[in-house]
């Protein structure tokens, strides 16, 4: 195919407010730009990528593929395109396709839906529907915008070569976008449905990620005869029950240890001691103030998974009823708490039902 894919990357992004201009910064473990690079090159759609930017010095020292061109950039993003569409007149290209850097996370469907669309079409320009209501002003007055009618414009927009060539060196202003060139003089475009998530980024905001973390915790327990089983806060109906200074309850201890682990503030030792004041203490009530202080520091707690290791009694008949607690005490969804049952074969004193152990492994994010 004879397309070309045009990268615009000049930009200041005075806006973004970092010292790093907002095409290079770290994003989804890469840079912003190379998400459009990439895209472009596993679309294996295109003969040539061309960025177009100012800051020639810090792709000279990147590794690209002969298909990847650098050029300068303009003052202006329209001054940018018209540089990219100049550089390539001499390959003759059929159609172009130009792109912002500051998108990336359109689709390789979407370049292929493109790509459809421009065999029929002089113009092909991707737009979503605006979620907001649109207010419109001339002089002193507002207006409303029909929300229905009103269309956000994306990247990449794809054109015919020639019209698009022969549009730019005429137009003497600045345009925000070359779908501009083409409705200024009336001519056709096939407006296609883009997608919400191909959001243009403007500010560190619209980036900014949440700080993930993970715990893990683990507890194990001796059965002793007519003591009463807890497990997960849940009552089990059992010959035997756990021994510990607590109700020793392993499934409460282990999330509670997998918790302290992912704020990094110890371990469940340290803040209940074995002293009298926690003697035969329910482990709902030490699991409890550690929740209150995770979602108290702006954690939420995306998922629990928690592996109940025994050979009796046997987890599958209980599951319901433990998730249906640790969802209760911990205030989470039951869908976000998954609970295994695994055996040791019979060997050492799990096998031989004299132990109960637990493992969870939590994750947990910061939001603002």
């Amino acid at each position: 195919m004879n397309n070309y894919f045009v990268i615009l990357a000049a930009g200041k992004s005075r806006r973004f407010n970092n010292k790093l201009a907002k095409q290079y910064f770290v994003y989804k473990n890469k840079e912003i730009i190379d998400h459009s690079i990439e895209k472009a090159l596993n679309s294996k759609l295109f003969k040539q990528i061309i960025i177009v930017t100012n800051n020639l010095n810090r792709h000279k020292k990147r590794k690209y593929l002969k298909s990847v061109k650098i050029i300068k950039g303009g003052k202006e993003r329209s001054d940018s395109s018209l540089k990219a569409l100049k550089y390539l007149r001499k390959y003759r290209p059929k159609n172009v396709f130009i792109h912002d850097a500051a998108r990336p996370n359109f689709s390789v469907n979407l370049l292929k839906k493109i790509t459809k669309n421009l065999k029929n079409n002089k113009a092909v320009v991707p737009v979503v529907s605006s979620k907001d209501s649109i207010k419109y002003k001339v002089k002193d007055q507002i207006f409303n915008l029909q929300r229905e009618n009103s269309l956000l414009t994306q990247t990449p927009q794809a054109f015919r070569f020639n019209e698009l060539y022969n549009l730019a060196v005429k137009e003497k202003s600045n345009v925000n976008d070359e779908a501009t060139l083409f409705l200024n003089k009336d001519y056709k475009i096939k407006f296609i449905a883009g997608e919400n998530s191909n959001n243009k980024i403007t500010y560190l905001n619209d980036i900014k990620t949440s700080k993930t973390f993970h715990g893990l915790g683990f507890d194990i327990h001796r059965l002793v005869k007519n003591k009463k089983l807890y497990l997960g806060g849940a009552k089990i109906p059992f010959h035997s029950g756990l021994k510990g200074h607590s109700d020793g309850d392993v499934v409460l201890h282990s999330i509670t240890d997998a918790i302290l682990g992912a704020l990094r503030r110890k371990d469940i030792g340290t803040y209940f001691t074995n002293t009298k004041k926690y003697k035969n203490i329910r482990s709902s009530k030490m699991l409890r103030p550690v929740i209150k202080n995770l979602y108290k520091s702006n954690f939420s707690i995306n998922n629990l998974d928690i592996n109940l290791i025994c050979e009796q009694p046997k987890v599958s008949i209980y599951r319901t009823r433990i998730v249906n607690s640790i969802s209760k005490i911990t205030n989470i969804k039951k869908g976000l708490i998954n609970l295994k049952g695994k055996t040791v074969e019979k060997l050492g004193l799990i096998g031989k039902e004299k132990a109960i152990a637990c493992e969870v492994i939590i994750s947990i994010t910061k939001y603002d």
